[in-house]
């Protein structure tokens, strides 16, 4: 590579920086994930997600007008092939605070579930379980996760389509017994750029063995519906993103989030400008002398 090529890349990777650091902080603000104070568990898999998450939080807490701690935590699971020794390596190197916690939910998964069926939902409970619970030993007041805005997307689909609920991953959940809450800081971020930004910082990333549970294989099949959506027509994954925090209860079919039964009329007060007020009646075989007038009620 040549000095002009080098010069090229270094611009590009810059502007790519700027742009998820500018990100997460919009989100973290949108939101108010981070707060005075704050202790943030940021869940660091070995993924490319998570390790981006953790470097640009590291940043942002330099440069915030607020004071918070970022404490890195790796759920060991006990895979097999799970190579134990990247993680605290790179956790040392950065010079933070860090945990590994060892919680062997491979095998309790292998010994609930037959084999050939769907591991994701008991793996996700158990793995939750241990990092709340974890959270509040350590004194965290926030649990950050990796999941970015293709995740987010990716997850209405799925419960849309093998689910049959409109239901996605929020920015900001608080647990149901209250006493936990999980940010994710990548939720305006576009994995095609976490993968370029990965690719330059050269993260000790650990492969990801799928399980070939039936769910990753849907979340895959629908990942490739909306890459192949977005080679089509650019922008539509972030307009698809922009209709979940943009919703109209009213205008969709949920009776528990809008009052369809008790809809009365409410004729009294000033009128709109219809359309139908200029139009003319040309036909018809409806005896008009039935009608109530209203115009002047």
């Amino acid at each position: 590579m040549n000095q002009t090529d080098t010069r090229k890349e270094t611009l590009e990777f810059n502007k790519l920086q700027k742009r998820l650091r500018r990100n997460v902080g919009n989100a973290i603000i949108d939101y108010n994930m981070i707060e005075e104070n704050d202790v943030v568990m940021a869940c660091i898999s070995g993924g490319k997600d998570s390790f981006a998450m953790l470097d640009i939080l590291l940043n942002l807490q330099k440069a915030a007008p607020i004071k918070f701690e970022v404490v890195a935590v790796n759920l060991d699971q006990k895979q097999p092939g799970f190579p134990e020794h990247i993680l605290p390596e790179y956790f040392e190197t950065l010079n933070i605070p860090y945990y590994i916690v060892d919680k062997d939910t491979y095998s309790v998964v292998k010994e609930k579930i037959p084999e050939g069926k769907t591991t994701c939902g008991l793996c996700s409970r158990l793995r939750r379980g241990t990092l709340y619970s974890f959270a509040e030993k350590i004194g965290a007041t926030k649990i950050a996760l990796g999941h970015h805005l293709d995740d987010i997307v990716e997850t209405m689909f799925l419960n849309m389509f093998h689910g049959s609920r409109l239901k996605a991953m929020p920015p900001k959940l608080r647990s149901d017994d209250g006493r936990n809450v999980v940010i994710r800081p990548l939720t305006y971020c576009r994995e095609k750029d976490l993968i370029k930004y990965a690719e330059h910082k050269e993260f000790p990333i650990i492969p990801c063995n799928l399980c070939g549970s039936q769910e990753n294989l849907q979340r895959q099949a629908i990942k490739a519906m909306l890459i192949d959506w977005d080679k089509k027509t650019p922008g539509r994954v972030e307009s698809i993103f922009k209709s979940i925090q943009n919703v109209s209860p009213s205008q969709l079919a949920d009776r528990e989030l809008f009052d369809f039964v008790n809809l009365p009329l409410a004729r009294e007060g000033e009128r709109e400008e219809y359309e139908f007020s200029e139009a003319i009646v040309s036909s018809t075989n409806i005896d008009e002398s039935m009608f109530i007038d209203v115009t002047n009620i």
